[in-house]
């Protein structure tokens, strides 16, 4: 049940489970996300790690994976579980919170894509 506000429109509800926030749909039913643009540069995914802007802490960032949005949060999704961390995706780039650049590199090398470590 979800509860109405005073002019009753939808406040709150469970029935759907998560909601998309762009289209306001159950995620499985999302028409915002299903984008089919590709996603990708050169063929080659870089591996940087970044602190700048952030008070310090570094995270590592993943550019230049091949795919559209929904399968960069699949992979992002994939490599958080791998390194135990927090991440998001936010145009095209897969952010992972700390320094994870040697497993992600193997893990994304294990599944045949080339791979550089950008950065110093």
């Amino acid at each position: 049940m979800g509860k109405r506000s005073k002019s009753g429109g939808l406040v709150y509800s469970t029935d759907g489970g998560r909601m998309c926030p762009g289209c306001r749909r159950p995620e499985a039913d999302c028409v915002c996300v299903r984008d089919t643009t590709r996603i990708g540069g050169d063929g080659v995914v870089r591996i940087s790690r970044q602190t700048k802007g952030r008070k310090g802490a570094g995270v590592t960032l993943i550019t230049g994976l091949p795919g559209n949005a929904v399968q960069l949060a699949q992979v992002a999704k994939k490599l958080k579980a791998l390194c135990g961390v927090g991440g998001s995706v936010k145009d095209g780039v897969v952010e992972l919170q700390g320094d994870q650049r040697a497993r992600v590199r193997a893990a994304l090398e294990k599944d045949g894509l080339k791979v550089k470590l950008a950065g110093g």
